[in-house]
């Protein structure tokens, strides 16, 4: 299964991070999409601070196992624009608006509440049933 994941306030916490390499070493295509600017898109601009947050998203994608091929930035822009229409069944994140935004999209990928007391279950439920 495709799954994606924000970086900030969701695969930044230890709990979600342990989720993710399970997946990944479950044989799921796990991504970041977050709406942080590349190190790309502000080279030029000279935010030398972007880059040294990045390298802790990179770090922690390491450690899950993500593939550096498969972590988008959005540079601030609705992730569902990155989202639909590429298969995705789930991406989790704690920005309402823009969980609403993919719910809105009427794509197949189910959009999912990191703050939701019970996340991960929802999420498994969603692969179990994509199996199938």
């Amino acid at each position: 299964m495709k799954v994606s994941f924000d970086f900030d306030g969701t695969l930044s916490r230890k709990d979600v991070q342990k989720f993710a390499k399970e997946l990944v070493e479950e044989g799921h295509e796990v991504w970041i999409v977050t709406s942080r600017f590349s190190n790309e898109a502000v080279a030029e601009k000279g935010w030398y601070w972007i880059r040294e947050q990045n390298a802790k998203l990179f770090e922690v994608a390491d450690e899950c196992g993500i593939n550096r091929e498969n972590i988008h930035f959005t540079n601030q822009n609705p992730k569902v624009i990155f989202l639909k229409d590429k298969d995705f069944v789930l991406h989790l994140d704690d920005d309402i608006i823009e969980l609403m935004d993919i719910m809105d999209s009427g794509d197949k990928c189910k959009p999912l509440n990191v703050d939701h007391m019970s996340w991960d279950l929802n999420c498994r439920e969603i692969i179990n049933n994509e199996k199938f």
